[in-house]
């Protein structure tokens, strides 16, 4: 599977709520590296990421772009996340089912056919401007 066959499952598992199918992406040791926060690593610490972004957040993303590097190692997305905050987040603004659409972008490192880097970035004071 190529790089971008493999990116673009995992953003199709994200759109179909498919926490299982977008783990079968990663690799064990994936790191992901989120806006704002800290580094996570493996599979378990993304399922619990994901899990608590699904309680507060409903996300669907759309406009998706992939650029992959010519030795099929790194790839990029760029996408418009599209969405409606469901329960107060620690230290964000109070939820009320406030909706929001903002640009972002996530980076890749592939190896062996399996995501072992995602690093994704959006602007957060546009987001808490959406929403309060």
């Amino acid at each position: 599977m190529t790089t971008s066959a493999i990116v673009r499952r995992y953003f199709e598992a994200f759109n179909a709520k498919d926490i299982g199918a977008m783990l079968d992406c990663l690799a064990d040791d994936l790191a992901h590296h989120v806006n704002e926060g800290q580094v996570r690593i493996g599979k378990q610490a993304f399922a619990d990421f994901c899990a608590h972004m699904s309680h507060c957040y409903d996300e669907m993303l759309t406009d998706l772009v992939i650029f992959e590097a010519e030795n099929g190692t790194r790839a990029a997305a760029e996408f418009i996340v599209n969405g409606s905050y469901l329960a107060t987040d620690s230290g964000l603004p109070e939820a009320a089912g406030q909706t929001y659409r903002l640009p972002a972008g996530s980076f890749f490192s592939i190896a062996d056919g399996k995501i072992t880097r995602v690093v994704t970035y959006y602007n957060l004071a546009d987001w808490v401007r959406q929403v309060s």
